[in-house]
């Protein structure tokens, strides 16, 4: 993978991975969107993806870290702040 990946390049491949995983539509994962509030994510459906995205992006998500990440925008913004 390309880690010099800019923030629009991340923000679709979240998107293209939350869609793939679950089953969503990539329209619908606006950077305020609350998995659980927004999108109808339980806490397996969460981790399962966060998962992918570690391995996607070759970082690790701290189950700290995770707690706060609530929102795909929080998302975005955290892979684009790990990854380098």
């Amino acid at each position: 993978m390309n880690t010099t990946v800019d923030k629009s390049g991340i923000a679709a491949k979240v998107r293209t991975i939350f869609s793939e995983k679950l089953g969503l539509e990539q329209s619908a994962m606006i950077p305020s969107a609350s998995f659980t509030n927004d999108l109808g994510l339980d806490s397996l459906d969460v981790i399962e993806t966060f998962m992918a995205l570690e391995k996607e992006f070759g970082i690790k998500i701290s189950d700290e870290d995770a707690e706060k990440l609530t929102t795909v925008g929080s998302v975005i913004n955290y892979i684009t702040d790990h990854v380098h």
